[in-house]
């Protein structure tokens, strides 16, 4: 499943959605780590020691419970960009946030370089409506510096009471000096899908994976499906742009949604028994119609699972730019009353068994946007191959990530959406779509 910040827990960045689940057993010791030497646990004595010291002769009496919580964030935030401690506050607000609603701003975050970047805002928020972008960085939070804070911690004070105001510090590229912006804090009531008719295209928008995400998809298929006619309707437009992610299970539901048999992705762990396999169920939602998935630098985790299983299934055209390439799932470990633990503790593969960890989702028809003149050249995301710490790619050649991540508010201005319209209507002509047969897919058996 998948995590956001503040704002929208959506996995494992928060900042890239990350593909997340909820443990469901005991949390167990793997016999390489019992037989671990001895003397391993034994450096655990220094942690006493250094703790004592800091309680017994620090300048002022310090907060023993911050200091623990602080060394194990320490430790798991060494280990990637997507493992973190979550405090019982920050664990009940993350269980809320992936039910659709929670209290903030509107922006899926990350950390980048001890600041705060934006990964997305998400539509209709109050950030989205205060103009903050895909990859401005957070410095300030009603002036009160971000360098040394935690990323929960930073999200923690971007929270607050309905209707009240907060001043976020922003540093964009292209500009040079950082700048102010006042945001209304609300109620962020997610609804992850959206959709329209183009005349006789449906078009359907997923925002992020949570709970509502396949119910949403399943409704406007059927909506859209009534309202244009099965005789008139030339196929469906999935766009994924800008979607950090979300849970697991749905993005599984959502690629079902359009396929009628085969595996939708594969995750494995350390250890060969902790390989899962999902697999879809018969009946394509949309019987069949022609499909074209949109992607961009934005688009992370669950969403590349959907993308990924449907273009090696050829049963979508991906088009855009290459995805984000958060190819890793997040497990969270509750600890009782004491929160919980988001652990990377698998990778995950397209159907075709590869694993877009640090390289992303390459669309078949690659599509630029025309970008206003202030956006040109600083339009791009880093990708997860930027993030500091990232998990290797195990694939061959080298790690790419960083593409065009803009998205016009205007549809009239969507050089990517004209280009999906046409194709479904046979303006335009395209030798990846439409995408060969199934058969021709190389999948496992």
């Amino acid at each position: 499943m998948i995590r956001k910040a503040s704002l929208l827990l959506v996995g494992a960045l928060m900042g890239a959605a990350a593909v997340t689940t909820l443990a469901q057993v005991p949390f167990r010791v793997s016999d390489s780590a019992n037989a671990a030497a001895s003397d391993t646990y034994r450096q655990l004595n220094l942690f006493g020691d250094v703790f004592e010291r800091v309680r017994s002769d620090y300048v002022e009496v310090p907060d023993d419970a911050q200091l623990i919580e602080s060394a194990i964030n320490g430790m798991l935030t060494s280990l990637d960009p997507h493992s973190s401690y979550m405090s019982p506050k920050s664990f009940r607000d993350m269980q809320v946030q992936t039910r659709g609603e929670f209290g903030g701003l509107g922006i899926e975050v990350t950390m980048e370089d001890g600041l705060v970047k934006v990964v997305s805002p998400i539509d209709d928020t109050p950030a989205f409506k205060a103009g903050i972008l895909a990859g401005d960085l957070i410095s300030y939070i009603d002036g009160e510096q971000v360098q040394g804070l935690s990323l929960n911690e930073a999200v923690e004070k971007m929270r607050g009471p309905v209707n009240t105001d907060i001043v976020v510090t922003i540093r964009r590229d292209g500009v040079a000096d950082p700048f102010d912006v006042t945001i209304t804090r609300d109620v962020i009531r997610i609804r992850s899908v959206r959709w329209r008719e183009e005349d006789d295209v449906g078009y359907i928008r997923v925002t992020q994976f949570n709970e509502q995400t396949f119910d949403g998809v399943k409704q406007a298929i059927e909506e859209m499906s009534a309202e244009i006619g099965e005789d008139n309707l030339k196929g469906y437009i999935v766009d994924l742009r800008n979607n950090p992610g979300g849970l697991l299970d749905q993005a599984i539901a959502v690629s079902d949604a359009f396929l009628d048999r085969g595996e939708i992705v594969s995750t494995r762990g350390r250890n060969s028994d902790e390989t899962q396999r999902y697999n879809a169920r018969s009946g394509d939602l949309t019987d069949g119609k022609p499909v074209i998935v949109m992607v961009n630098g934005g688009s992370a985790s669950a969403s590349e699972i959907v993308a990924g299983a449907l273009q090696d299934h050829r049963r979508a055209t991906v088009l855009g730019t290459r995805s984000f390439g958060k190819g890793s799932v997040q497990t969270i470990i509750p600890l009782g009353a004491n929160g919980a633990i988001r652990l990377t503790t698998a990778r995950y593969y397209t159907p075709s068994g590869t694993s877009i960890q640090a390289k992303g989702i390459i669309p078949d028809i690659e599509a630029l946007q025309d970008l206003p003149e202030e956006l040109v050249g600083r339009a791009e995301t880093k990708g997860e191959a930027g993030l500091r710490g990232h998990l290797e790619s195990e694939e061959d050649g080298e790690e790419a990530s960083g593409s065009q991540a803009y998205v016009p508010a205007d549809p009239a201005d969507d050089t990517q959406l004209k280009l999906a319209l046409d194709l479904l209507r046979g303006v335009q002509v395209n030798s990846a779509f439409p995408p060969l047969g199934e058969d021709q897919a190389s999948v496992p058996n």
